[in-house]
């Protein structure tokens, strides 16, 4: 019973490190490159748009998806890892 506890606790800590890693990177994209950082970002140029507002409008959307397929796979690795897989 208490390994088991103790894989738990190792499964439940490495979801929560990932999982704040991921939103660290998601609130980095959304507020810091589209809010905080637009006026430099702005200096360049991406798809004839202005880097900071594409950011803005439409890059923290994309980021925002390929981190779903990101999370994705490495909780499959997680759950694999860790034998709890469905």
């Amino acid at each position: 019973m208490a390994a088991q506890n103790a894989g738990n606790g190792a499964y439940w800590r490495e979801h929560l490190r990932l999982l704040g890693a991921l939103l660290v990177i998601w609130f980095a994209v959304s507020f810091g490159a589209g809010i905080l950082f637009a006026e430099q970002l702005n200096e360049f140029h991406l798809f004839g748009f202005k880097l900071g507002f594409w950011f803005a409008q439409q890059g923290s959307i994309f980021v925002f998806v390929v981190l779903i397929f990101v999370y994705a796979a490495l909780m499959r690795q997680l759950d694999r890892k860790h034998g709890v897989e469905d």
